[in-house]
């Protein structure tokens, strides 16, 4: 009896293999509520609740937090529970920083020796984004930028860069709330890439390194501006007497 009970079992290691690839599943389509906003900045994640909304039971969901900590997009609160990261514009601003100087070294890697294929597969990205600019569709403009910069990060062939690179421009998405909403910052950003491809195509490593370091500064600085208007709105707001507020119409 006890024999075939035992048979029936699954092996430790079966059990151990199915929990980590449901947890990887879970971590990912958690990552992708957060990444979309469908989970914004400091929401509480319930684990009863997305028990149920996901389908799975709370061990692989508690696994997919731990991952999602590491990876810098929640947080533990002791007694409190686990929230979505809310990042501080200083760290923000450290991560621009960071990936500048990062672009710079793939900027001149590429312009070193790009293949043409690849040369060709950019060009296309900024023909869509283009297009995107026409059709004055932020989101997929969005898209498509974080597709160029993360193609052009893989084809400079440094696969620890890559890493980095892509857990700190997830990091950075917490921050950013699409900032090319504005339909006249498109145009802008589209004109950067576009110089971009022509400074890599070019050869020359000094102009691509260039082009890419001051893209990430200019982006930077627009990320900046964005953060400080509806923070100076409320400091006037505040500030503002009650009789001089008048009533909406």
């Amino acid at each position: 009896m006890l024999v075939a009970a035992a048979a029936t079992l699954p092996h430790p290691t079966i059990t151990l293999l199915q929990t980590s690839s449901l947890s990887s599943v879970v971590q990912s389509e958690l990552e992708r509520m957060i990444l979309s906003g469908e989970l914004p900045p400091g929401e509480k994640l319930t684990e009863v609740a997305l028990a149920a909304r996901l389908g799975v039971s709370r061990g692989p969901l508690r696994e997919a937090f731990r991952m999602l900590e590491e990876a810098g997009l929640v947080r533990t609160e002791k007694n409190r529970g686990v929230f979505v990261r809310d990042l501080p514009v200083e760290e923000a601003i450290e991560i621009f920083d960071l990936r500048a100087t990062m672009d710079e070294l793939v900027g001149r890697r590429l312009a070193a020796g790009i293949a043409p294929a690849a040369l060709k597969e950019i060009r296309g990205l900024v023909d869509q984004m283009e297009h995107a600019v026409k059709a004055k569709d932020a989101h997929t403009y969005h898209l498509l930028n974080l597709r160029f910069h993360d193609r052009l990060v893989e084809l400079a062939g440094n696969r620890k860069l890559t890493a980095i690179y892509r857990k700190l421009i997830k990091e950075l998405s917490l921050f950013r709330r699409l900032d090319l909403a504005d339909g006249w910052l498109m145009p802008i950003s589209a004109g950067e890439h576009r110089q971009i491809v022509k400074a890599i195509a070019s050869g020359d490593v000094e102009a691509a390194g260039r082009a890419m370091f001051e893209h990430v500064m200019e982006s930077k600085e627009r990320t900046i501006k964005n953060h400080q208007r509806p923070t100076a709105a409320a400091a006037t707001a505040a500030t503002t007497p009650r009789s001089q507020v008048r009533p909406a119409r």
